[in-house]
């Protein structure tokens, strides 16, 4: 069967994750780390390790095959975040350059481990570009959207153009709003996730007009997910396969709205690894190959 690395909705053959003991390694990093990384509480780290064994199992239950970051000193609890680091794409990965100063050492150690696994190199995002994973969305197999946010500036936003373009890959940038400032983490992906060739969550109220209007116009269908659930990453959702998604627990309007749009819909606490770091689903895994 045919794969690509090229979509946000098709079914996940192979998945890159780095869970809480590898990522967070003990309650002392915990205590050191988290307020100057910006979580909203600490994490206690105990509930933490349960809330992620259940949240993997339900990525093996779907049929992922699912590969692991390991530990590296140099990298902060952050990690745990891996989609952030690097963008996958046909023609191998794109290790990327952090807008956040305190993750600059991820992209080497998750390069590192591509390597390990014989997975071809692309090329790297350099400064004074900077890219995040979190500010990149394929909208189809050729288009690849792009938020220029406080994480992703335009010269990393011409970077991935030079690599990309060349293959056949359109690149669009949206300037994304300034809206909580540059300490918060606002990415692309918190505004839009894509869940079929056809259907998208997405947070209108903080979306760019162009990119609304830019997925209407591709033929997507929009689940709105109302204010009361943004904060709580409603629009953070993965897509498992196509509308097969999988959420924070804690969404109950948008999970009802994913339903009646045909998608099924898993959830998992995520009190300690997502909500209080701001990383949901998308953010938690690095998807690589995804059945065509």
């Amino acid at each position: 069967m045919k794969t690509t690395c090229q979509s946000e909705f098709k079914k996940i053959k192979t998945v890159f994750v780095k869970d809480v003991e590898a990522a967070w390694i003990n309650a002392e990093m915990v205590e050191k780390q988290w307020e100057e990384l910006n979580f909203l509480n600490e994490p206690n780290i105990a509930i933490a390790k349960v809330e992620y064994q259940l949240f993997e199992s339900l990525l093996k239950k779907q049929g992922a095959v699912i590969q692991h970051f390991p530990k590296d000193e140099a990298v902060t609890m952050d990690s745990i975040y891996c989609r952030d680091a690097a963008i996958a794409t046909d023609n191998g990965m794109i290790i990327c350059n952090m807008g956040k100063p305190a993750r600059m050492n991820e992209p080497e150690a998750e390069y590192k481990t591509f390597l390990e696994h014989g997975i071809k190199i692309l090329g790297r995002i350099r400064t004074p570009g900077t890219v995040e994973g979190g500010d990149v969305a394929w909208l189809d197999e050729k288009t690849l959207a792009v938020g220029h946010t406080y994480r992703t500036n335009d010269e990393g936003i011409e970077q991935l153009k030079k690599l990309l373009n060349p293959t056949g890959v359109e690149v669009i940038s949206f300037s994304l709003p300034h809206y909580k400032g540059i300490t918060d983490v606002f990415h692309l992906m918190s505004i839009v996730s894509p869940v079929d060739k056809d259907l998208a969550v997405v947070y209108s109220p903080l979306m760019p007009i162009s990119l609304r209007n830019e997925l209407k116009n591709r033929g997507y269908s929009l689940v709105e997910v109302p204010a009361q659930e943004f904060e709580s990453m409603g629009c953070n959702v993965l897509a498992i396969a196509p509308r097969k998604c999988l959420i924070v627990k804690g969404n109950p309007i948008t999970k009802s709205l994913l339903e009646k749009a045909g998608c099924e819909v898993f959830e998992y606490d995520g009190k300690e690894i997502s909500v209080k770091g701001g990383g949901g689903p998308t953010c938690l895994t690095r998807p690589i190959l995804r059945e065509g």
